[in-house]
């Protein structure tokens, strides 16, 4: 990969949230898909992000029969500790 390339990552990867919730203007999204295009490492950020919003909006974590100790793991895990509430008892 060339080092223009690489230095890219950063500041496109900065706006990852708005680019997956497609809040960013054409232009930024063409240039953020040109580099993923590229970029292996950004291309996995990129769908672990998708995947991951999807899982907890399809899902709705917090309200599955999950085990509370497998729950905060698994949260903690996608990097979601912030969003750890107590399930109701």
């Amino acid at each position: 990969m060339a080092e223009s390339t690489h230095s890219n990552c950063k500041s496109l990867l900065g706006s990852l949230s708005d680019y997956v919730d497609g809040d960013l203007s054409e232009e930024l999204c063409r240039e953020i898909e040109k580099h993923i295009a590229e970029c292996e490492d950004c291309r996995i950020v990129v769908n672990t992000t998708r995947k991951t919003i999807d899982l907890v909006h399809v899902s709705n974590l917090s309200q599955t029969d999950l085990p509370e100790e497998v729950r905060d793991r698994l949260f903690k895990r996608l990097n979601l500790a912030a969003y750890l509430k107590p399930l109701p008892k």
